[in-house]
Formats: structure tokens, C-alpha cells, sequence
């Protein structure tokens, strides 16, 4: 057997150098976890076509059903241009003012595991709505109860977080009795009102910042 003279180890992160130790120097212990920063807020997207978006995403109100209405709009950056890759969430009530909605706004086909969408008969509670290349949504849903309003879940290029604001509907919603809209000015207050059209269609534009004609829309931040 041939002896293979010792070679010397260069020091590594795992194995301090005699020079990083001394008296009074604490090691960690063997195994120990290393405490790690935080990941740095990046953009949200745009990345959600390949995922999340799924069948039937905008279509909260079952088909066919007679008290549907519709909320459309755009999504537009601090220049006024629509955006064509933004994502949009809803969140409301039942009409009766339940909010366990039912489950199935993601269900699967069993066989292919492709997101199926919703059943058509049931009513989630829950919309996930991309927007298209003209920067456009739209929303099938029913009036929520309980609530005057539809919360909303903004996700665009260039945010770091994803934004909250209300969509109100007006049959429902006294602006001098609501909390929120009664402590807002006029010209606040007015980004937060859906704009009817026509009977059961109503327009809701959703702006990031001021483009020096038209307000921001109000976001809400939560603790």
C-alpha cells in the first residue's frame, strides 16, 4: 500500500480559519441553522397566464341566473395605458350575506388534472380575472349581501405588492352612511363607484397612480 502524504485544507465556510477564532470566539454548533435576511419585495409579474388564471375565472354567478349582473372595466398604469397582463381577484358575499361560499372555483378534471372551473351551479364567493390585451376585465356576479361592496386584489408589472380596493355597486351603497366612502372626498370617493351603463352592466375602471386627468384609485392597506 502506497502512503499519500497529507495535503493541506483550505479553509471553508463550514470550517473557520484559526485567524477567524480566538478567546472569546462562539461557534455554532454542529447543525446549527444559519439565521437567513428576508427575500428582497420583487414585481409581482407579469407571470400569471401560465398558471393562475382558469376556466370560467370571471363567472361567479351561475348560469343562467336571472339576478347576474356584470362588472367590466380596465386596468391602467400611472400614463394612462392599459395594462394587458394584469390579474384581477374578487371576494364578496352571497346575496343572502353568507361568505363560506362554495369550493370548486379550482377544481380539477380527474382524469386530465386541468383546472375544470366552477360546476356553473353553485356560487364560490371567489373571481380570478386576468385582463386581455386591451387591458380589459370582466366580472359575471350577483350583488353581494350584507355588503355594499366587492373587495378586490390588484396584481400588476412593476408593483412590489399586490393592492386592495372595493368595487361598490350604487343601488346598495349610500355614500354619506358608509364608513369608508363617507370619510373620502367627492373626487376620492368617485374611484370606488362602479358607473351603471346599462340595466345589470356596470363600469369600474381601476387606476395605479394619477396620469394628470384622472385620480388614482383609493387602495386599502390592512395591519
Amino acid at each position: 500500500m502506497t502512503n499519500t502524504p497529507d495535503l493541506p485544507r483550505t479553509p471553508s465556510a463550514a470550517t473557520p480559519s484559526p485567524a477567524a477564532t480566538g478567546p472569546g470566539t462562539t461557534l455554532p454548533a454542529a447543525g446549527a441553522a444559519t439565521p437567513m435576511a428576508p427575500t428582497p419585495s420583487q414585481t409581482v409579474g407579469p407571470f400569471y397566464g401560465y398558471a393562475l388564471p382558469f376556466a370560467g375565472g370571471g363567472d361567479l354567478a351561475p348560469a343562467g341566473h336571472p339576478g347576474a349582473v356584470t362588472i367590466r372595466g380596465r386596468v391602467y398604469d400611472g400614463a394612462g395605458a392599459p395594462i394587458p397582463d394584469a390579474l384581477l381577484e374578487f371576494w364578496q358575499p352571497a346575496p343572502d350575506g353568507s361568505r363560506t361560499g362554495a369550493p370548486g372555483s379550482l377544481r380539477r378534471d380527474p382524469v386530465t388534472g386541468a383546472v375544470a372551473g366552477r360546476t356553473g351551479l353553485d356560487f364560490t364567493g371567489f373571481a380570478r380575472v386576468p385582463t386581455d390585451a386591451d387591458g380589459h376585465y370582466a366580472l359575471r356576479t350577483l350583488p353581494p349581501g350584507g355588503a355594499p361592496y366587492i373587495s378586490v386584489c390588484v396584481f400588476a408589472r412593476g408593483l412590489l405588492h399586490h393592492l386592495y380596493t372595493r368595487v361598490y355597486l350604487p343601488e346598495p351603497t349610500d355614500p354619506e352612511t358608509e364608513p369608508l366612502l363617507a370619510s373620502l372626498p367627492p373626487e376620492r370617493r368617485a374611484t370606488l363607484l362602479a358607473v351603471p351603463e346599462r340595466e345589470g352592466v356596470y363600469r369600474f375602471d381601476i387606476r395605479l397612480q394619477h396620469d394628470g386627468v384622472h385620480e388614482e384609485t383609493v387602495f386599502l392597506a390592512f395591519d
